[in-house]
């Protein structure tokens, strides 16, 4: 395997696995226009690529409650069955021309429910949905694994009532779950029964943690509510100086406490300054367990390849920093080991060798 510069095609060849993406911040831009005009929902632009613009523009405010905020129009188009089956679809077909191999798409059902239908109605849509997405995407010759993440929201009262969901559905697709929304003011602690009843269940879970607040929530996360995967995490960079680690971050490296790391949407809500400096580059090289993810890719503008070759280009990645991340994120995938392992060994190990 060669460490020199990879070229656009090669990095889409590439086999990747992502563990944070959201469903509603990755929408097709058209598809967003055609189902806001079915329910009659006004956009700031009827132009897909108008459209397109308008999501990566505001939200670049570097601030994360401003970029929630572009999720009211995504929102609003995944209120019935129609929209949800289609967009869950779409999602699949689109992860799968990126080279993605697996994926674990996350949603928080309670946000679908406008339109009258029930919680457990959005789950069984949207695995109908992905699972179609997964049949066309075997035929084309391009297959990809799928499963999802359910969400509470950190800042509503409901979410006990998705951990229950994820109980419920956790031999239908679903296989862990999270806690979303604005950090800062709303500590995970906060949601402790609910994760409380999903260890006795054994439903793994992650949390976003350590992204718009700092070490406290990340200690939360981990050594309060017991989270098995870090959403973001980028601050537990405030627990290392001069490449000596503090105890929470030796508690992270040590355990292979998976980070989702998420460049672009990083620097649009003011995580981090730069690709160049981000701190996936120096976590890496620290030896901890972090993964390369989406986040939203109609909101932040990219894809998987995208994020590949921004860290290609601007942080100096190599052919093997890329697979690393890799298997590092289907070793931490909430799939059983037999399933993670054999992706490893059959499909991502492979797919590098025979791309480079």
């Amino acid at each position: 395997m060669s460490s020199t510069r990879i070229d656009a095609d090669t990095l889409r060849r590439l086999p990747k696995a992502v563990l944070h993406d959201h469903l509603d911040g990755g929408l097709r831009p058209a598809t967003v226009v055609e189902l806001a005009e079915t329910v009659g929902h006004t956009l700031p632009t009827t132009d897909p690529d108008e459209l397109a613009a308008w999501y990566f523009d505001a939200a670049n405010s570097g601030d994360l409650v401003r970029y929630i905020a572009t999720f009211e129009h995504t929102l609003a188009v995944l209120q019935n069955r129609e929209g949800l089956l289609r967009v869950a679809e779409e999602y699949v077909l689109d992860l799968a021309a990126d080279g993605v191999v697996y994926g674990e798409v996350r949603y928080a059902p309670e946000l679908n429910t406008n339109g009258g239908l029930a919680l457990s109605e959005v789950v069984e849509t949207v695995q109908e949905g992905l699972a179609a997405g997964m049949a066309k995407a075997a035929a084309a010759g391009t297959p990809v694994q799928v499963r999802t993440l359910l969400c509470g929201m950190r800042m509503f009262d409901r979410v006990a009532e998705a951990a229950d969901l994820a109980v419920a559905f956790r031999d239908a697709g679903v296989v862990g779950f999270d806690i979303a929304g604005a950090e800062d003011g709303f500590p995970p602690a906060d949601h402790l029964t609910a994760f409380e009843h999903l260890r006795r269940e054994s439903v793994p879970f992650t949390i976003h943690a350590g992204e718009a607040h700092g070490l406290p929530s990340i200690h939360q996360a981990l050594q309060v509510c017991g989270a098995q995967r870090i959403g973001h995490g980028v601050r537990i960079t405030e627990d290392i100086v001069d490449g000596k680690l503090g105890r929470l971050a030796g508690w992270v490296r040590d355990r292979r406490i998976a980070l989702e790391m998420c460049p672009t949407s990083n620097l649009q809500t003011g995580a981090a300054t730069s690709i160049a400096e981000h701190p996936i580059t120096a976590l890496k090289d620290l030896g901890f367990r972090v993964t390369l993810n989406t986040d939203n890719r109609l909101v932040s503008g990219t894809t998987m390849t995208r994020e590949m070759s921004l860290l290609v280009e601007e942080a100096g990645w190599t052919a093997e920093d890329l697979r690393t991340v890799t298997v590092n994120a289907l070793k931490s995938a909430f799939i059983p080991y037999d399933e993670r392992k054999a992706l490893i060994e059959d499909v991502v190990l492979p797919g590098y060798a025979s791309a480079l």
